[in-house]
């Protein structure tokens, strides 16, 4: 496979995972599927990162993507657990 072609599924692969986010988020669902909403959001997001609100804006984005990360983990691994007992 050439260069170019492996780079190009890489970007691929990463805009379907950041899309995927925006969905997981329920973004999509709450925007009524509205691009032009979903856009404004995260221009309005991207205008926070350029504001002295900067380091605070990515603390608290930050503490709150882990925070739901973590909770979807557990709430899998305690699904796992109930569907297989005898494997937990």
């Amino acid at each position: 496979m050439r260069t170019w072609q492996v780079e190009r599924r890489k970007r691929t692969r990463h805009l379907i995972e950041l899309g995927g986010l925006v969905v997981k988020a329920g973004v999509v669902d709450l925007a009524g599927d509205d691009r032009a909403t979903i856009y404004g959001a995260l221009l309005w997001a991207a205008e926070k990162l350029q504001s002295d609100e900067r380091e605070k804006a990515l603390a608290l984005w930050t503490a709150k993507g882990k925070q739901a990360f973590e909770a979807e983990r557990a709430s899998t691994n305690l699904t796992a657990t109930q569907d297989h007992p005898d494997e937990a």
